[in-house]
């Protein structure tokens, strides 16, 4: 019998909470989400979650020494995280929404497109070693259903059009003719709890929420070459 080809899934948690009681961010959360929907529909893959909390990368100073070496000089973490997207089929971005870009992975994404552009700038025909490799945007919380066409602007269409997935030459599958930089997940309900400075956010995990994550799997998916 002739062996499926696997598929190579990295999901990567961007979320910077590390407070006590979120030992398990929502955004790990949606990643665990991401891969149980890819099992469930009986695709042979292979999945890995990056936690961009274990990850201590720097910024990017512009030393240049990546020309040569397609790496960072100064940053294991980042290479670490880098060689695990660039040998994926798939890649997830899963970020909160409190700030356009989260800072590690606006980190990442900044080191990405210097290492792409630096060679661009001399052969506009260079290919980068993330070329044409599909990506899928998730982004959570900040509100309800209403709000979350505004939420795109500032959390979804930076990550994938300004300076970052475009640039370094990933392939962003979009959802629909609406969400064409990936989809929102709401709130279901906001609490604000008397002995923490952090609202309580209440996610709708098994219904809606879980429909929607699954549909876009199925989308980003199905764009991959073993789709």
């Amino acid at each position: 019998m002739e062996e499926k080809i696997r598929t190579n899934v990295t999901c990567i948690s961007a979320s910077n909470i590390t407070h006590s009681g979120m030992v398990s961010s929502t955004s790990y959360r949606i990643c665990e989400s991401v891969v149980s929907s890819i099992f469930n529909r009986g695709m042979t893959c292979e999945s890995s979650i990056i936690d961009l909390r274990e990850y201590p990368v720097l910024p990017c100073i512009g030393c240049g020494e990546c020309y040569d070496t397609h790496r960072c000089a100064c940053d294991d973490a980042f290479n670490r995280i880098y060689e695990r997207i660039i040998h994926s089929d798939v890649v997830f971005i899963v970020s909160p929404h409190y700030a356009p870009i989260l800072a590690q992975l606006c980190m990442i994404l900044e080191k990405m497109e210097q290492i792409t552009f630096l060679h661009w700038a001399k052969d506009n025909a260079y290919r980068s070693e993330l070329y044409g490799i599909p990506a899928g945007v998730i982004f959570h919380g900040g509100g309800a259903e209403w709000v979350l066409p505004s939420y795109k602007n500032m959390v979804n269409n930076p990550i994938a059009i300004t300076n970052a997935l475009a640039t370094i030459q990933l392939k962003l599958v979009p959802f629909s003719e609406e969400w064409k930089t990936g989809i929102p997940l709401p709130v279901r309900h906001v609490e604000n709890v008397s002995d923490s400075v952090f609202p309580v956010q209440e996610y709708d995990w098994n219904g809606d929420l879980d429909r929607r994550i699954s549909d876009y799997v199925a989308v980003v998916m199905k764009s991959s070459p073993f789709g």
